[in-house]
């Protein structure tokens, strides 16, 4: 496949109107070239990519306006005990995003599951979600061969979806790459709400349910692709749930440094935000032989090893085609 340039895809669309080629064509790119950014992460196109990865058309700016003017949600008091610690020690986040911002956007999509919820309780119309603004046919899903995101694409079952989410604790990190790489905050209320509606709902339930799938998926596909290294793990009591949880509810964004988690993140969402199950085995994979020559890989995994796209990317891409049929089929549906 050429070389294809980013921005003659996003400017003319794709070539002939073929939607599904074009997004072929952006996905090989993104995995083959990446996404042109300066050091600081920082892209003109990023936030455009990612809102046609996502399949978030564009949002009418009243509509996040009216949201924000509600002002405090039911959930504001845990946001704002979340919104100072948002990339605390990242100076790059902290120079481009305010703590205001992270709050407005996170109160507003609170607003935004709160109400979905209180229409379906009483029995009235939800309010539409962002797919109802507009927009063409999610061309998203293909086969498992060209890794699937396996999103969803009926209305029905996104409001179902948002009916039953709301605020948690690690929402703001999920919030914090959106704002960090949008230009406005409509842009990155779109994504997020897009992302947590569409994608990850079940990381953002009251229970997290996706989240404690996803953990166990980590310790099976571990098992598979290098079980000497997964039993070493286990027989000091290191299952998943004690290292990778926040890995799991952030799609790693909780791991510096934030360039690499923007680019990691294109990966993601060219493939599907599944794939970060394989791209955390990916990271033990990494330091393998620095875990298994430890007596102690607690202290290793205290803090998860700094993301390197680069490395991590390829390797999960290899382990998708060594696990059976149906735990891929748990991975791709993990978050649902």
């Amino acid at each position: 496949m050429a070389r294809v340039n980013f921005d003659a895809l996003l400017l003319k669309g794709p070539p002939a109107g073929d939607l599904e080629s074009g997004l072929d064509q952006l996905r090989y790119a993104i995995l083959t070239t990446g996404i042109e950014s300066q050091p600081d992460g920082m892209s003109e196109l990023r936030m455009y990519i990612w809102l046609i990865l996502l399949n978030a058309p564009p949002l009418p700016t009243d509509v996040y306006l009216d949201l924000v003017r509600q002002g405090a949600s039911p959930a504001n008091a845990k946001i704002q005990n979340d919104t100072f610690r948002t990339f605390q020690g990242d100076p790059l986040f902290r120079r481009r995003v305010t703590q205001n911002s992270i709050s407005r956007v996170l109160n507003a999509v609170a607003w935004r599951l709160n109400d979905a919820h209180e229409a379906r309780v009483n029995g009235w119309q939800s309010p539409p979600t962002l797919s109802e603004f507009g927009g063409s046919p999610d061309t998203t899903q293909l086969s498992r061969h060209s890794f699937t995101t396996g999103a969803r694409t009926d209305a029905t079952s996104v409001t179902n979806d948002a009916e039953q989410i709301g605020y948690v604790q690690g929402m703001n990190v999920l919030s914090g790459p959106f704002l960090y790489a949008a230009r406005s905050e409509v842009e990155a209320f779109t994504g997020f709400e897009k992302l947590i509606t569409n994608e990850v709902p079940g990381y953002v339930r009251g229970s997290m349910e996706g989240v404690h799938k996803g953990l166990a998926l980590v310790d099976k596909v571990l098992d598979v692709v290098d079980n000497k290294l997964y039993h070493h793990l286990m027989s000091h009591m290191m299952p998943a749930k004690i290292y990778a949880f926040a890995s799991v509810l952030t799609l790693c964004a909780c791991t510096p440094p934030l360039p690499e988690v923007l680019s990691l993140w294109d990966f993601l969402f060219a493939y599907g935000p599944h794939m970060n199950i394989l791209c955390i085995v990916a990271q033990l994979v990494i330091i393998r032989d620095q875990l298994l020559s430890s007596p102690s890989p607690n202290n290793i995994l205290r803090n998860m090893p700094n993301l390197n796209t680069h490395l991590i990317t390829p390797l999960a891409l290899s382990f998708a085609s060594r696990i059976p049929e149906d735990m891929y089929a748990d991975i791709v549906n993990h978050a649902k």
